[in-house]
């Protein structure tokens, strides 16, 4: 199952960190589960429709067409039936390759894809290449549709021309910087072997879709030629439309601009499915990482086998909730464990469902093995109760209806279709399983249960110490298969040139109308900041303090963070099992974080289920209980958590550059979102967690800020009643922060953290500014996007679409209260660490000095600012995220209303300005993370001071 089913979703504790969000209060918790009856399942599953209209071009391309006029964007997502089961032996890893190679510019449109959709303003503009498919989308003004069709045509019929040796060459690199950038994370090699063993050689769902270096570094031109020509036929395809447009529009642009795009070969359905095992198998590993983990694996049905629906709720209650049968047993209950999840990776004909605990240090792994095996068994025996089976299916349903808000990007709308009439031949594939779900009981789960998790499973144990496998050769299968191209009837000849070779204009691009912010006070005066946005039934509460990591002040580093944690672990006479469960049974997700200045929790409800929704909110904020028991698990978790770190190249990285850049006494000297300091959280009493709760999370330390379909009239009344009477605990200071100044480094110099064995080094670089997060920024901001804060920035240009070196590099500038700072994050390819470091100053050199804007750079940056906001805020949690920015800067309302007009009259000389009274390159810091017997050498022809320093030992 996906962490949809946790207390708080992903995208949602993204949204939260992003805003360093806060609380807010409601009604007596005793009254929580009585306070309104929420809606049933079948209430909840009937939000969720989208409604298509269909056709088909002569040449097989297959369209379907969603209106939804809630913003003037369309989504334009195209999916390809070819992915990495299609990969013949010799081939793992050429669907993905290819993917690459897609943007790298076309015959009528050579140069970087992302160039003409970043001068439209696009956003969510990607792709991705899965098993079963590789896809690509953009969501465009509605101005711009012709120039994204264009495009997405121009790659289908006329690419090869345009694939050189030097791009093959290039994106060869890139890739391989991407394999090595995945398997240098903590448990980085584990995908790998659990499909090496889960099923048998030439299976499809075997190899990696990275696929193996060896086979990376065969590939031909004419090798990926002929892949293109296989696999990227129009027949082959479904494209997809959502948003402000309707069929008859669409298609009268598609038959423009993919008509004359002939027919490709066929190519035949691989028929792999599931595999099961003869007998149980049984692997170990020693890798990088904070603690054992146990994980159980098996082979089981794909998306369109609808019994997948009843053994996906079966998982989510035995671990994917927040109240599973394990995380009750293992984490709650018995202690034994840190962590448990399960992981159900649902494919076209394949599933791969793992479970996997984190041992609790000390505890004998074989005991959390068996008792995993006893809570598995247990359910299997007795199935789910009923209450079970409709938490879990309340929340699929309530994820869909998230997930769907969106008409484009990784998850929207038009991906749902696309997904349903690419594997299943029906879009309305989504809707079947919405009803399946809806029609389970509790027998047909246990009897999925049965069929599928009584059979022979992996078992595979990866316990701390140095790593013992090495990812290079993993990835490929010399047995796959592939599938069967016909190519009968398809002309060999040259294609004929485009008929109509120009790139269609950027179009009209309508003006950004931000939903009109609104103000009100709570009964207790807290103030509340609102915006509606009709559509989807959802409301999002933040209820953000003026706190965040700089409120531990350094000495108590890791306090704030577990005090946030306890608060849906137990409140107002709830228990941590009872608020998951509420929590479950209305489909919301809550949680709480900590920026680096601001703390909140976060309520993301459906509208329905609001008033209940709102007690459990309210018991959360004014009434956690910090029970003993509760710190003593949560204690046990946070320092798990602080290993696990450390063992991350990244995290360690940029826990280094921040002590580096603002000192030891400086709140910022931490990494914002870190777990914290071990010795403050081993010593972090009960009381100590409330005292920090009574000092910071408080109605007069912050602000609630909302975004919801209903008006504010409607949600103030139910606003007071939950939170209305919530006051300061009596006797209780307001916490206040201190902020020292930084150090101010003297030259450049590079930190080395050895840590043996990476395949990779992660370069993170920096220097603290004199700006802080309220000053006006915009300029500086601007400038950065041209040095490194796009893809198609310099840095990454360089490192990445140039030399090859990296899977991408980036740089930005900190939004914080105090000194902001500017930051380099590259991870490299290990042999090339000095080199990368040597380039990356050369450019902040050279536009700090001689090569600044350009006015095409200039224009380009302007262009992407303005044309892309209707589409950035085309969604709830981005309107959040732009009230919540609005209200901690003080900035007007009509902010970014005002922002086209601003960018327009910006130019290049204020942009270089800005970075370069800003930015000096010879103050900046190096800290780099990787294997010392690689990189010191290197490192030391630079000329520059550097200090080396031991990583962690493994799991410590």
């Amino acid at each position: 199952m996906t962490p949809a089913g946790r207390l708080l979703s992903g995208a949602s504790l993204a949204l939260l960190i992003a805003l360093s969000a806060a609380p807010v209060s409601a009604a007596p918790a005793s009254n929580a589960a009585a306070a309104s009856q929420p809606a049933s399942a079948a209430e909840l599953a009937r939000l969720v429709d989208i409604p298509y209209e269909r056709f088909t071009l002569p040449n097989g391309l297959r369209v379907l067409v969603h209106t939804d006029r809630k913003a003037p964007v369309v989504a334009v997502s195209i999916w390809y039936g070819v992915g990495s089961k299609h990969e013949p032996a010799g081939r793992t890893g050429f669907a993905h390759l290819f993917e690459h190679l897609m943007f790298n510019g076309s015959e009528n449109a050579p140069g970087d894809f992302f160039k003409p959709l970043q001068e439209v303003g696009a956003t969510d503009f990607n792709g991705t290449t899965w098993f079963d498919r590789t896809n690509y989308f953009q969501t465009v003004p509605v101005g711009a549709l012709d120039r994204a069709l264009f495009l997405e045509s121009d790659r289908m019929g006329y690419l090869l021309g345009a694939v050189t040796q030097d791009k093959l060459d290039n994106q060869r690199g890139v890739v391989q910087n991407e394999k090595r950038q995945g398997d240098n994370q903590p448990f980085g090699l584990v995908e790998y072997v659990i499909n090496d063993n889960l099923f048998p050689q030439g299976h499809g769902y075997r190899h990696s879709t990275i696929g193996s270096m060896a086979d990376l570094d065969a590939a031909s031109l004419a090798d990926v030629k002929r892949w293109f020509s296989d696999n990227y036929g129009p027949n082959n395809a479904v494209l997809v439309l959502a948003g402000d447009i309707d069929a008859r529009t669409a298609r009268t642009l598609v038959e423009k601009y993919f008509g004359a795009i002939p027919r490709g070969p066929r190519v035949a359905p691989v028929p792999d499915g599931p595999v099961t095992l003869k007998v149980p198998v049984s692997l170990a590993l020693k890798d990088r990482v904070a603690t054992t983990r146990i994980y159980r694996s098996w082979s089981t049905p794909g998306l369109n086998d609808l019994s997948s629906v009843a053994l996906e709720a079966g998982v989510s209650v035995l671990g994917g909730l927040s109240s599973s049968r394990l995380d009750n047993a293992l984490v709650r209950d018995e202690k034994v464990a840190v962590s448990v999840s399960a992981d159900y990776g649902v494919f076209q004909s394949v599933g791969v469902l793992t479970l996997s605990a984190d041992v609790r240090p000390g505890v004998s792994p074989d005991l959390v093995a068996k008792r995993m095996d006893e809570v598995i068994a247990g359910l299997i025996a007795s199935g789910p109760s009923a209450e079970e089976l409709d938490r879990a299916r309340r929340v699929e349903i309530a994820g869909k209806i998230r997930a769907t808000e969106s008409v484009g990007g990784f998850g929207g709308k038009a991906v749902t279709l696309a997904e349903g009439e690419l594997y299943n031949n029906d879009p309305q594939l989504y809707r079947k399983r919405l009803d399946a779900y809806a029609a389970l009981t509790p027998s047909a789960v246990q009897s999925a249960l049965k069929t599928w998790l009584g059979r022979p499973a992996l078992s595979l144990r990866v316990d701390p110490g140095e790593r013992d496998l090495d990812g290079g050769p993993l990835g490929g299968d010399t047995a796959a298969k592939g599938a069967v191209i016909d190519r009968t009837g398809v002309a060999t000849s040259a294609r004929a040139a485009r008929a109509e070779p120009s790139m269609p204009g950027a179009g009209k691009v309508s003006d950004l109308d931000f939903p009109s912010i609104e103000r009100a006070t709570l009964a207790n005066g807290m103030p509340v900041v609102y915006a509606q946005r009709a559509g989807e039934p959802r409301t999002l509460i933040t209820a953000s303090f003026d706190a965040g990591t700089a409120a531990d002040q350094v000495r108590d580093f890791g306090l704030q963070s577990m005090m946030l944690r306890a608060l849906t672990e137990g409140a107002g006479g709830l228990s941590s099992r009872q608020i998951a469960e509420e929590s479950e049974k209305l489909g919301a997700s809550l949680g709480a974080a900590a920026g680096s200045d601001r703390s909140g929790v976060l309520l993301d409800a459906l509208t329905p289920n609001l008033t209940p929704s709102l007690a459990l909110y309210a018991a959360v904020l004014k009434r956690p209980t910090f029970e003993a028991a509760v710190v003593e698990r949560l204690r046990g978790q946070q320092l798990s958590r602080i290993t696990s770190e450390a063992n991350n190249p990244s995290a360690v990285a940029a826990a280094e550059l921040s002590r580096r850049l603002y000192g030891t006494n400086h709140p910022y000297g931490v990494r914002a979102g870190s777990a914290g300091d071990a010795a403050v959280v081993g010593r972090v009493t009960p009381a100590d967690l409330k005292a920090a709760h009574d000092r910071w999370i408080r109605p007069d330390n912050g602000r609630l800020v909302i975004v919801s379909d209903l008006p504010l009239s409607a949600l103030l009344p139910r606003l007071n009643a939950a939170l209305g009477d919530w006051k300061p605990e009596a006797g209780v200071a307001r916490g206040v922060k201190t902020f020292s100044e930084p150090p101010v480094a003297s030259g450049n110099r590079i930190v080395l953290v050895d840590r043996p064995k990476s395949p990779q080094s992660v370069i993170a670089a920096g220097q603290v500014l004199q700006a802080r997060g309220g000053d006006d920024l915009l300029a500086l901001q601007a400038g950065n996007e041209v040095l490194g804060g796009s893809f198609l920035s310099r840095l990454n240009m360089n490192l990445r679409e140039t030399k090859g070196w990296s899977y991408g590099v980036g740089s930005g500038i900190s939004e914080t209260t105090d000194r902001v700072a500017f930051r380099i994050n590259a991870p490299v390819q290990a042999d090339r660490t000095a080199d990368s470091i040597s380039e990356l100053l050369k450019d902040v050199r050279d536009f700090t000095t001689t090569r600044g804007t350009t006015a095409e750079e200039r224009q380009l940056t302007v262009d992407g600012a303005t044309r892309e906001l209707p589409g950035t805020f085309e969604g709830s949690a981005a309107v959040l995220t732009g009230l919540s920015k609005i209200a901690e800067f003080n900035r007007p309302d009509d902010w970014y209303e005002r922002l086209p007009e601003r960018y327009g009259a910006m130019t290049a000389a204020e942009m270089d300005g800005a970075v370069r009274r800003a930015v000096d390159p010879s103050r900046l810091t190096f800290v780099v993370v990787g294997d010392a017997s690689v990189v010191k050498p290197q490192l030391d022809k630079l000329g520059l001071p550097v200090e080396v320093i031991a990583s962690p030992p493994a799991g410590k």
